[in-house]
């Protein structure tokens, strides 16, 4: 069973990242794209977070410092909610359909999509991908999951303020009302359980 605690993460990472190069295919033209620095930055977070996760030797050793020992009920506590968070990013995703984009971007014909997950959240594929991260930090145990985890957040949260400024400046009122109703990245109790029709409208 050893072998399934070393490749379980690699294996729904490299599942979910190839899901989502295929979804990919066939999105709407763009008609206003971010600028190529704010994306290095962000491709050099995200690169820093997966080397520090997939690296188990470098010369940095309180990286590997434990915070907490995780054992078997932290790891596949930790594993649970890596998968909870892919599979969340993936609904959002395919709820997104064509208005998807990998970079900050304003498509032709770009929707408001406010239904599904985006009831809960604005920036429900943000949500999944940091309850992953946060899953492996839980697995792990060590401090370079903490790290990891805090990398992938700064990266998704200077993505997901240009992008509130984008929609603010092409839905206006309708997407400030809508920023009021429903947090950004953290679903609010309240919004997520059944019959509360008043939030979930």
């Amino acid at each position: 069973m050893r072998w399934l605690y070393h490749y379980l993460f690699p294996v729904m990472w490299i599942a979910f990242f190839l899901y989502w190069r295929l979804a990919a295919i066939g999105g709407k033209a763009a008609r206003r794209v971010e600028g190529m620095p704010s994306r290095m930055l962000r491709v050099t977070l995200w690169i820093g977070a997966l080397g520090i996760l997939m690296v188990d030797r470098l010369p940095l050793p309180w990286l590997y410092r434990e915070f907490y020992r995780p054992g078997l009920v932290g790891f596949w506590a930790g594993a649970s909610l890596t998968l909870a968070g892919l599979f969340f990013a993936v609904w959002a995703r395919r709820h997104l359909g064509t208005n998807w984009s990998r970079s900050v971007t304003l498509k032709k014909g770009h929707e408001l999509i406010t239904s599904g997950p985006y009831r809960m959240v604005r920036h429900p594929i943000y949500t999944g991908l940091l309850a992953g991260f946060l899953g492996m930090a839980v697995a792990i145990g060590q401090v370079r999951g903490v790290l990891a985890f805090l990398l992938v957040l700064a990266a998704l949260w200077m993505k997901w303020r240009l992008e509130e400024q984008w929609m603010r400046e092409e839905f206006g009122q309708t997407y400030a009302d809508y920023a009021r109703r429903v947090p950004a990245v953290a679903p609010r109790l309240m919004q997520v359980l059944p019959g509360n029709s008043e939030v979930m409208k």
